[in-house]
């Protein structure tokens, strides 16, 4: 885990920014195998210059600003996106607000007044598809074509490949909301994880033999519904706790088919865990969300549930997110 990673914002005074770092620009949902590419770049090109690298990353998500009234499913919130870049070895993240001004500022602005004269970068690593500034006029091709003039190194990322299709972020929404799990981690480098709030329910799960431990996604969530095997961490940092466990997520059409609703039974745990922040991460999908004519085909279909997540669990690899702390 990294210690001491920064972040900083607009509202950081100058005089507490680090001059000459080099940076990984990018949105960097979810952190994915592309983005680590990019990250790694910045990495390699910091030590070569002796300088720290940090990532440069926008809030809320452009397409979230652009297109309010359309659903976005991010594949990690600002929190989790921190988290995992703090995990990568990066010194900090620069987490530039996306609101009105900044959809407007030019590219050659952005470059000059927001990289050069705040930030006072020393190099730029970006992915071959990043646009930045108004009408995304800026592109990887002015940052190399402009680098040379400002005494800037840039390095540009080409695609990454998985069985000769490209890693993106919305190639593991629709993976995802497919329930194609060993996909989205493959992407991924790691298994796609949630944090979440335990909430109460209806507690119906305890009179069934299978207590939950009940987490309100984000209302866009477009993860597929039905069941999965999932690892725990409860806690943060050096002290958390691995759990593994059977989770539902969906509307639970046997009883009240209401909203989404991700439910957690955790394998030989009996704490109350009200209020607790769980990490959950999705290992495998193990069937659809289905109906029940009776309370006893539901325990049935529970206990082989478990049963199926215990297996698929001891199959797979010991993975579970890299995770760093944020300074």
């Amino acid at each position: 885990m990294t210690t001491g990673f920064t972040v900083i914002r607009d509202t950081t005074p100058a005089a507490d920014i680090p001059r000459g770092a080099v940076v990984a620009m990018g949105n960097f949902d979810g952190v994915h195998l592309g983005h680590r590419a990019v990250i790694d770049a910045a990495l390699r090109m910091g030590r070569a210059h002796g300088k720290p690298a940090f990532a440069v990353t926008f809030e809320p998500h452009p397409r979230t600003f652009f297109s309010p009234n359309s659903p976005q499913f991010r594949l990690s919130d600002e929190t989790n996106k921190l988290r995992l870049l703090a995990a990568t070895g990066l010194a900090g993240a620069v987490v530039m607000t996306f609101d009105k001004a900044r959809a407007g500022t030019s590219a050659q602005d952005f470059i000059h007044h927001d990289l050069i004269e705040r930030l006072g970068v020393s190099g730029i690593a970006v992915g071959y598809d990043f646009h930045f500034g108004k009408g995304r006029a800026g592109s990887p091709s002015l940052l190399v074509s402009e680098g040379p003039r400002l005494g800037i190194e840039v390095d540009v990322q080409a695609h990454v490949d998985i069985e000769e299709r490209p890693v993106s972020s919305s190639a593991i929404r629709m993976a995802l909301a497919e329930g194609q799990i060993d996909d989205a981690t493959a992407m991924l480098g790691g298994p796609w994880f949630v944090s979440g709030e335990v909430i109460h329910g209806e507690k119906r799960g305890r009179d069934l033999g299978y207590p939950t431990a009940n987490i309100r996604l984000d209302k866009n969530c477009s993860l597929k519904h039905g069941i999965y095997a999932v690892r725990v961490g409860l806690g943060q940092g050096k002290d958390q706790v691995r759990l593994e466990g059977v989770a539902s997520f969906g509307r639970r059409p046997t009883f009240d088919n209401g909203a989404p609703l991700l439910e957690v039974f955790l394998f030989d745990f009996k704490d109350d865990l009200y209020g607790a922040v769980l990490d959950v991460a999705f290992i495998g999908f193990i069937r659809d969300e289905l109906k029940f004519d009776s309370i006893d085909a539901l325990i049935r279909q529970m206990d082989d549930d478990s049963a199926r997540a215990r297996e698929r669990l001891a199959a797979a690899p010991d993975a579970f997110p890299k995770l760093g702390a944020i300074g």
